[in-house]
């Protein structure tokens, strides 16, 4: 599946400047939907903002340590986890949707001074 395939099912718009898109597909009971792009740093509160997020977009200081393995990895889109890195802000953007999707997760993690990677987790 595309990354504009994917962009639209998880209802949302890659901005035009993002570079080093990827997007993966793992079919299931429930769908899982990767989605990840870089974007100068100056532009995540924007797209943070068209997102609407239910609850506010956090940082998490500290990775998580836990064991657990996503069910449907980042990893495989050659990207390290957002759960693994520090100073990642996150937030659940919806749960349930509208529409077919069940879930939206957003996370956005600093690459250097000038530009962040957006990971976007949904379950269909």
């Amino acid at each position: 599946m595309s990354a504009p395939a994917i962009a639209q099912r998880l209802g949302v718009r890659v901005p035009d400047v993002a570079s080093d898109v990827r997007a993966g597909h793992r079919t299931g009971q429930d769908d899982g939907l990767l989605l990840a792009f870089v974007v100068l740093s100056g532009d995540v509160d924007r797209f943070l903002a068209g997102l609407d997020p239910e609850e506010p977009v956090e940082e998490r200081a500290v990775p998580f340590a836990g064991e657990s393995v996503p069910a449907a990895p980042f990893a495989r889109l050659g990207l390290p986890e957002p759960v693994g890195l520090p100073g990642v802000r996150t937030a659940q953007v919806c749960a349930p949707c509208d529409g077919d999707l069940n879930a939206l997760h957003v996370a956005v993690a600093v690459i250097d001074g000038e530009r962040s990677r957006v990971y976007l987790k949904g379950v269909d």
